[in-house]
């Protein structure tokens, strides 16, 4: 290990994984170029647009404003980890499918990790609430109906199946 790398130990979507980074790298470049983990966007790298959303130890955190020291013994959830498998949708990602609720499908993963730590804290979220737990993330295609539509259909869904 060269003197300007730090081991670093996290868990990417139930897997845990050891790599060494510079202290100065971001979590987004981690996760996207270390670990191929390619469904994190980076967008705006200012923490405005929302695109590199992940969960981290189960809340919404900008990846592109975090260093990837800062996950040392964390657990990361990006969009690669909402489905079950390969060829796999969760609830939340099928009633995206079903709603209409991506276009050009840029700030969807970012918007699908919003949407996960929302009905996590909040499993029957209004309009208003979804609304507002959307602010953070822009999307420049959809005027955000649809997006609230399928995040109200998957909360429906698992507010059914639970």
């Amino acid at each position: 290990m060269s003197s300007d790398r730090r081991p670093l130990s996290l868990t990417v979507n139930g897997t845990s994984l050891k790599v060494e980074v510079e202290p100065r790298r971001l979590l987004c470049d981690v996760l996207r170029h270390d670990l191929g983990l390619t469904g994190t966007h980076v967008g705006c790298e200012h923490g405005v647009c929302g695109a590199c959303t992940v969960l981290v130890d189960g809340r919404a955190e900008r990846s592109c404003m975090t260093f990837a020291v800062q996950a040392e013994g964390c657990g990361i959830e990006t969009v690669e980890g909402l489905a079950g498998g390969p060829g796999a949708l969760s609830p939340l990602q099928a009633a995206f499918q079903e709603h209409h609720g991506l276009q050009c499908g840029f700030c969807t993963p970012g918007i699908l990790m919003t949407a996960r730590d929302l009905l996590a804290r909040n499993p029957s979220p209004s309009e208003p609430e979804i609304r507002q737990a959307l602010t953070g993330s822009i999307c420049r295609c959809t005027g955000y109906q649809s997006i609230v539509a399928a995040i109200a259909a998957a909360a429906s869904e698992l507010g059914e199946a639970g």
